[in-house]
């Protein structure tokens, strides 16, 4: 399995304020990341694929929802966390 318990409270150590913290926008945008960068390599492998496409493109729009109420409520936290994840070039 590619995300085990324990890459997730590593992914919400790093991005959030404790491994607990599972709630807080950054740890869900970088878990979404995390899930995004899998399954595109997974399809790059297998492009007929289409339930894990429609997989992908519903991730990103949840990615980008959390990202623009970041944007919105904080933009110093929105910024924070596009650095870290070089989510911009």
């Amino acid at each position: 399995m590619y995300l085990s318990p324990e890459k997730k409270k590593e992914i919400f150590g790093q991005h959030g304020k404790n491994e607990q913290d599972t709630g807080s926008a950054e740890g869900q945008v970088a878990l979404f990341t995390f899930r995004i960068n899998h399954l595109t390599e997974h399809l790059k492998q297998n492009q007929k694929d289409h339930s894990t496409r429609r997989s992908l493109i519903r991730l990103v729009g949840k990615r980008r929802h959390l990202l623009d109420y970041l944007k919105k409520k904080d933009i110093s936290r929105y910024r924070s966390i596009i650095a870290e994840l070089n989510l911009r070039k």
